[in-house]
């Protein structure tokens, strides 16, 4: 008996007995969304057909949290979730920790995790190696630009071609998303005002950027499928914006390979200085710049064309992988 109790203390002891007993606790436990983890948020469709949804995720493979169906008061829209405020945030954690309304990622068609938000606005030149590659010097204010925000599409959609344009190019973007209204606010504010990130490419006809309509970015930038976003927007807890490797392929051949780190005019510069201009809203989205390794710019020039398959990478983030069509 007496080996049979020492036994039992040295394999249950009280310190033993407390890890056993956690690690048990966690395992039964739904979900933690604490502030130390990010949430993925992703709009979707059910592969057998049928509305929008509004779901999260807790990792890139993870399923999909059905937020929008737990609670009607949560819209189907992440443009609408972010205009509802703080409150509405606080229920989808509360949803997801509790492990409600579970769909399988296999089952669903990502959409766009943003659609119509008010204004997607663009920096150019604010990759120092962007800049090298074309042999000018760094911009000493910001060259902002804009895309219609109809020229969205989703992460894994097809990338349009239109006859009027042969110069079609690639640039994978880090893209931040609002998630409050914003005007004239300081650096140090500019984090509260963030909601999250996610990846960009900001397809480009060259032909009409630099050519054609009297120099004006707006349409070479702006035909329809130019901005494949997701696929997932990832919120800012635990990311670094200004320290992201980011990546794209064409056909499985390495094209862009750079770091945020790069980045001329950071993040929180950018926010406060589109803020002095312009109000900046709930889902308002911003792309940062790309870095080296454009089509344009390689000797000779390169340009997508149909069938080729362009993959966009952002560390943490997510890939992209659309088909030219």
């Amino acid at each position: 008996m007496t080996s049979s109790t020492c036994c039992t203390v040295k394999l249950f002891g009280p310190r033993t007995f407390k890890r056993l007993t956690n690690a048990y606790s966690l395992n039964i436990r739904k979900f933690s969304l604490s502030s130390k983890k990010n949430m993925r948020l992703v709009q979707y469709r059910l592969k057998t057909g049928g509305p929008q949804h509004l779901g999260a995720q807790i990792s890139p493979e993870g399923d999909i949290f059905d937020i929008s169906a737990v609670d009607s008061s949560i819209p189907n829209s992440l443009v609408k979730f972010l205009a509802n405020g703080n409150g509405i945030y606080e229920k989808a954690k509360r949803i997801v920790a509790a492990g409600k309304s579970v769909t399988p990622l296999s089952s669903v068609d990502l959409l766009p995790p943003i659609t119509k938000p008010d204004k997607v606005a663009c920096v150019g030149l604010n990759y120092k190696g962007h800049c090298e590659e074309q042999n000018i010097p760094f911009p000493k204010e910001p060259m902002i630009f804009s895309k219609f925000s109809s020229t969205i599409v989703g992460p894994y959609d097809n990338v349009v071609i239109p006859p009027i344009t042969d110069c079609v190019d690639w640039e994978v973007e880090l893209a931040v998303v609002m998630g409050r209204q914003a005007k004239a606010i300081r650096q140090d504010q500019v984090k509260d005002y963030i909601f999250g990130y996610t990846v960009a490419q900001d397809i480009s006809a060259r032909d009409w950027q630099k050519k054609r309509n009297n120099g004006q970015f707006l349409l070479g930038k702006s035909m329809d499928t130019f901005c494949p976003l997701g696929p997932a927007v990832v919120t800012k807890n635990k990311v670094d914006p200004n320290s992201l490797a980011i990546k794209s392929w064409v056909n499985g051949t390495l094209k862009q390979n750079g770091n945020t780190s790069e980045l001329i005019f950071k993040i929180d510069f950018l926010v406060s200085y589109l803020s002095q201009i312009v109000t900046l809203y709930p889902g308002d989205i911003i792309l940062t710049g790309t870095p080296a390794g454009v089509g344009m710019h390689r000797n000779p020039p390169e340009y997508l064309k149909k069938g080729d398959i362009l993959e966009s990478e952002i560390e943490g983030i997510g890939k992209l992988r659309n088909v030219i069509a």
